[in-house]
């Protein structure tokens, strides 16, 4: 294969046979719509610093190099002095500083690598599942999820959100479930929104970074293949004019 790496391909090909998996399972989840906007650089700066500081230190990015970060408008400088903290030089990737073994140890499973986890999952998914832990004495980490029953995952952004706890009311033979705050945290709710819609913009946009370049070239494209036709089209015409 060359200076193909076979175990990028063995993983990127896992990815793609667990995505239709994955989906079949969200079916009948309530998820809450993400509002992610690719053409706010604003948004997905904050998403980034968002990312690097709450999800880099346990969760790698591997296929994702820091110095893309200049397509959403930041320079060397910047993506240096705010967002590198576990590399040296802007062309190398987001690794996480941790080791397998040791997230094996502290956490049951390594953390999976976020590159493309938006790709697998889903914007909206991810939206829900990160404004969805709630408190459980019942599961190892103190934290259980919405979206993700028995989740391994401790709720790193809960010094943020507060503390949550899942109420369920019956009525007759139906029960309701909701979350309610019960110890804020140093954000409104509002406020947290906004911080988890910006990262989960982030996390799209990483699963993809090249996405509106494409968008963009498939509309040049389009056009092209129009005016191209109607060339073509009087072309044919001028061709068999004297045999029709």
């Amino acid at each position: 294969m060359g200076f193909v790496n076979m175990n990028i391909i063995k993983k990127l090909l896992l990815l793609a046979l667990a995505a239709p998996v994955v989906a079949q399972a969200n079916v009948g989840l309530h998820l809450d719509k993400a509002p992610y906007d690719l053409n706010d650089k604003a948004s997905l700066q904050r998403g980034a610093k968002t990312f690097v500081n709450y999800c880099l230190s346990c969760h790698s990015a591997s296929y994702m190099r820091y110095n893309r970060l200049q397509d959403i408008g930041l320079t060397n400088d910047q993506i240096k002095d705010n967002l590198m903290f576990a590399a040296e030089k802007v062309g190398e990737p987001m690794n996480v500083a941790m080791k397998k073994e040791d997230a094996k140890v502290w956490f049951g499973a390594t953390p999976p690598d976020l590159t493309v986890i938006a790709r697998s999952r889903g914007a909206d998914f991810l939206y829900t599942y990160l404004r969805g832990f709630y408190r459980d004495d019942t599961r190892p980490t103190g934290w259980n999820n919405t979206v993700f029953d028995k989740v391994g995952m401790p709720h790193v952004l809960y010094s943020l959100q507060g503390d949550q706890e899942l109420h369920v009311e019956k009525h007759g033979e139906h029960e309701t479930s909701k979350l309610v705050l019960v110890k804020p945290g140093t954000m409104t709710a509002p406020e947290y929104d906004a911080m988890v819609a910006d990262l989960v913009n982030y996390l799209v946009y990483m699963g993809e970074p090249a996405q509106q370049i494409r968008m963009r070239l498939g509309v040049y494209v389009l056009l092209f293949l129009a005016f191209f036709g109607v060339v073509a089209y009087y072309l044919k015409k001028e061709f068999w004019k004297d045999i029709h």
